[in-house]
């Protein structure tokens, strides 16, 4: 239970037992208070400690993939940690578990020998070891408790399993969300107080593997009072967006820095150090002036000891993220304002577009105050991507993600689809009724693309749950409150449609707390970032080498191409290039991509605009635009899209009237 924890004796462990079964009580100081309030909850629960063996609660073998696969990222983590305990207990009649958050085994691996006992009760993959279902175990409690616990024989709430001595500790994401359990498990004769060590440090090695996965493009803050430490089990790890926002900690970070979970996502490096904005109280934490070599120093003093940490600038020089290795660290002799026994290292992070990065930032403030966000762009240009990063870095990480897309559902459903229904609503209704997209999102995140597209007669329903934050289901009379942060999005311009009456002007104002505008790929400046990121990530999923250049003049054209389906298109684009690939080229020429878009890329010869998207109205704006163009290149465009004006005005970055415009002037002056 405690890291000290001695398991309470026979005796005492029969007499807390007998006064539980008659009473229904425990007498206070007869076991330990996290063994009371497990053996107090299993009983709440209806479990019986005699009940007989029965058949334990297990999931279907299908419901075990689904598991297996949506927890894809937490075994990739955890298996090689796994391999590592079992090497070091193997042939001592040991079993390495792991579990999910809700008590499902994922994995096991143990000796021949006990693997059979194992069985008996059910401690394989497959198996649901929650308090509620087995009682007092360490993996259910540890999951009630959050915190590592040992179980040894007799404690073990069903007297079946109390041949077992067990181990556990949590595994946190790098969001502060419990992802599951670490147990070993083995015969209660074989008990070794090393072992809660032991689990301990095994579930610290798969969260920091968990952190280093998740911000593999993020910069790293390594904290730890000793340089040597950094790179090691024990240093603490914090994650920085581009803009200072504060990402993800791990467990070490989130103790060191009084960094509770909610707030990751939800504040900067610059609040949580102070400068009464922080989380500290004032004087805890101080930032020296002055530099040393090129990082910033940060001198904390947290629970009586001194630790420093070395926040080193990040580069931008790389296109493909890679992390930093520890021993980039800056060098202890480069400082003489720092106390030299702690250091930090950074890793790099890639330069983006600077107009994404501000709507990221922008979004970002505004997400962590809960108000609405409205994402506006051409499709394909990643707007379903932001909200789902805002999600994946914002307070409410670890909740449901909930995507509807407002354009793709027929319009007789989507109203059943947005708010639910209650059983026998309407023909073809399912007999228990469906909650809706609406209350999926409770807690988590609504995004609604494709926005516009709404039919009429639903956005009254949708301002009136937004502003009641409750929904009625269809058939039904009761609202029933939600609590969600809602994201919308669309390629269309809402203004026009508010015009037309085809949108509710309440409602866009109800749903742009903020607006964010993503620039289509031809305006993006980033593009050889985005196209390489591209290559790696699809040669990582692929399995294959990764791809080390692309053809001088292909990169060129790509450049050049309109994009029409923005980063979409690029993407499937690149998979087939991929795909087409021999396993032993490095580099992407123009017999890997298909011959409609090779004859598509080299017809085009217009010049990519990097001019800003054209204004929602024919300002003043339009004209900055058109005058940055030279003429030869606006005609270029418009002879490259043969005469097409709506698509030469895009490519351009301007309205169409502007270019009407800009046509009809320069036909005057040809004629003067």
């Amino acid at each position: 239970m405690r890291p000290n924890h001695l398991p309470a004796t026979s005796p005492e462990l029969q007499q807390a037992r007998r006064c539980l079964l008659e009473t229904g009580d425990l007498p206070l100081g007869l076991v330990d208070e996290t063994l009371q309030r497990s053996w107090q909850r299993s009983q709440h629960a209806g479990i019986s400690p005699l009940g007989g063996l029965g058949e334990p609660p297990l999931c279907s073998e299908s419901e075990l993939r689904r598991a297996v696969a949506t927890e894809h990222d937490f075994l990739a983590q955890a298996r090689p940690v796994m391999d590592f305990v079992f090497d070091q207990m193997r042939d001592s009649g040991s079993l390495v578990v792991l579990a999910n958050a809700r008590g499902l085994l994922l994995h096991s691996l143990g000796d021949a020998d006990f693997l059979g006992r194992a069985e008996r009760v059910s401690l394989r993959p497959g198996a649901l070891w929650h308090e509620s279902d087995r009682g007092t175990n360490a993996i259910g409690t540890c999951l009630a408790e959050s915190r590592a616990v040992v179980i040894h024989g007799a404690e073990h709430y069903l007297e079946r399993n109390g041949f077992l001595t067990c181990a556990a500790a949590p595994v946190f994401g790098p969001r502060g969300q419990l992802r599951g359990v670490l147990d070993i498990s083995g015969d209660h004769r074989g008990h070794h107080p090393h072992t809660f060590a032991l689990v301990r440090s095994a579930a610290r090695m798969i969260e920091d593997r968990l952190f280093h996965a998740r911000h593999a493009g993020d910069r790293i803050l390594r904290l730890h009072p000793l340089a040597e430490g950094l790179g090691g089990v024990g240093e603490g790890l914090l994650a920085l967006s581009e803009d200072g926002w504060v990402v993800g900690a791990n467990t070490l970070a989130q103790q060191w820095l009084a960094l509770p979970a909610e707030r990751i996502g939800a504040c900067t490096l610059e609040q949580l150090t102070g400068n009464g904005l922080g989380l500290w109280p004032p004087g805890r934490v101080r930032v020296l002036q002055g530099q040393r070599g090129s990082a910033q120093v940060l001198h904390a003093r947290l629970d009586g000891q001194e630790r420093v940490v070395i926040q080193a600038r990040s580069s931008a020089s790389n296109p493909i993220r890679s992390p930093a290795p520890a021993s980039d660290a800056p060098d202890r002799g480069d400082t003489e304002q720092a106390p030299a026994h702690g250091h930090m290292a950074a890793d790099a992070r890639p330069s983006t577009d600077p107009r994404v990065t501000d709507a990221f930032s922008r979004a970002r403030r505004v997400q962590a105050q809960g108000i609405a966000l409205l994402i506006q762009g051409e499709s394909g240009t990643g707007k379903e991507v932001l909200a789902r990063r805002l999600h994946e870095e914002g307070p409410r990480a670890g909740k449901p993600f909930v995507a509807v897309n407002c354009a793709a559902l027929p319009e007789q459903l989507i109203e059943a689809e947005l708010f639910g229904y209650v059983g026998g609503a309407f023909t073809g209704a399912r007999r228990e009724g469906s909650p809706g997209r609406i209350r999926e999102a409770h807690g988590g995140t609504l995004f609604l693309d494709e926005i516009g597209d709404m039919p009429l007669a639903l956005q009254a329903r949708l301002l009136r749950a937004l502003q009641d934050k409750a929904v009625v289901p269809v058939g039904g009379s009761q609202p029933v409150p939600v609590d969600f942060l809602l994201v919308s999005a669309t390629h269309r311009r809402l203004k026009d449609a508010i015009a037309a009456g085809s949108f509710r002007e309440d409602l866009y104002y109800r749903l742009n707390g903020l607006s964010v505008t993503l620039p289509p790929l031809r305006e993006r400046q980033d593009f050889d970032a985005l196209l390489h990121e591209m290559l790696t990530r699809l040669a990582h999923d692929m399995g294959r080498p990764a791809i080390e250049g692309v053809h001088p003049g292909l990169l060129a054209a790509l450049r050049l191409h309109a994009w029409p389906g923005n980063l979409r298109q690029l993407h499937a684009l690149l998979r087939t290039a991929c795909a087409l690939l021999p396993e032993d080229a490095r580099d992407l020429d123009w017999s890997h991509l298909p011959e409609d878009m090779v004859d598509e890329l080299r017809a085009s010869k217009a010049p990519r605009a990097t001019a800003p998207p054209p204004p929602s109205d024919d300002t003043d704006a339009g004209e900055t635009n058109l005058r940055r163009l030279s003429s030869q290149a606006i005609r270029q465009v418009v002879d490259a899209t043969q005469g097409n004006l709506s698509e030469a005005a895009r490519r351009l970055g301007i309205s169409r009237n502007t270019l009407y415009r800009w046509l009809r002037k320069a036909a005057g002056d040809a004629r003067g």
